[in-house]
């Protein structure tokens, strides 16, 4: 699984789609890296790779402050999965490899 690279991803919310670029890094079992977009740019926390699974947060200050709760495969190119938007449910993303 592919996971190091820029990927360009949109996450679909309650306030129509989001777009960021997602740079991930893995070590071992440890995901690292940043998300930037319109609601900011943030360092990836609590990053995890287990087996083909990927988790991380990031904490976003624009429109509101809230903390994203992704989990996320790779496959090829393409990235995608789900993401929590704090107290406005779980909603999908996916992208592709910068």
């Amino acid at each position: 699984m592919a996971v190091d690279g820029k990927w360009n991803i949109t996450i679909k919310t309650p306030m129509g789609d989001q777009t960021a670029l997602l740079t991930l890094k893995q070590d071992g079992d440890a995901l690292t890296g940043e998300m930037s977009g319109s609601a900011g740019q943030s360092a990836i926390e609590d990053g995890k790779v287990d087996g083909d699974k990927l988790t991380w947060a990031a904490k976003v200050t624009s429109p509101m402050p809230i903390t994203l709760e992704f989990e996320a495969l790779t496959e090829g190119d393409a990235i995608s999965g789900n993401v929590k938007l704090g107290a406005f449910g779980t909603s999908t993303f996916s992208g592709t490899a910068a």
